[in-house]
């Protein structure tokens, strides 16, 4: 008889709270989320350049954009990259059509960097985010399409994740995409 696993560092860190697609057709999964799923209104940030990031190490100027929406609880991430500098929509992480990766709120991302260095996961982005939140993105050994990212929100924040997840209670279908300035 086999004694049960022990559960990784990973899963105490909190539970998942998003999902994540780097798609070929932006416009076209913003479509099939929308009109097939039933998810929405998605909520649009364009041209989005996070201060201090740096990829596996190295500062990047990387410029993306985003539209989330929620389904139920779960938020659901699509992302465009809008530029060739390094990141993970970039090179060997930049998986396409299927999830990329997931994200995890967490309270302290001191304590999710000790938990991922205990797991053998590797940093592959690090980015601070307004004046005090970070977000970190680890690879925990699987490679591309396993990422976990660990986002520690910057005070604030919430609101806005929760404007998005009541207008998705309330979405009735009317202006499914919504760009936030």
């Amino acid at each position: 008889m086999t004694s049960p696993a022990k559960p990784g560092p990973l899963k105490a860190l909190g539970e998942v709270i998003q999902l994540a697609y780097f798609p070929s057709d932006f416009d076209a999964a913003l479509a099939y989320w929308i009109e097939t799923v039933g998810v929405g209104p998605f909520f649009v940030l364009n041209d989005v350049q996070l201060g201090q990031m740096k990829y596996r190490g190295q500062p990047t100027d990387a410029t993306f954009s985003m539209a989330i929406g929620y389904w139920g609880d779960i938020q659901i991430e699509l992302i465009r990259t809008e530029s060739a500098a390094p990141s993970l929509y970039t090179g060997e992480y930049a998986v396409r059509d299927r999830l990329h990766h997931v994200c995890v709120f967490v309270e302290d991302i001191a304590e999710a960097r000790r938990a991922c260095a205990e797991a053998g996961a590797e940093v592959i982005v690090e980015v601070k985010v307004g004046d005090d939140g970070e977000v970190i993105y680890v690879d925990p050994g699987q490679g591309p399409g396993f990422v976990i990212e660990y986002l520690q929100p910057t005070a604030g924040s919430e609101g806005l994740f929760e404007m998005m997840k009541q207008a998705a209670r309330d979405w009735d279908g009317s202006d499914p995409v919504r760009v936030l300035q």
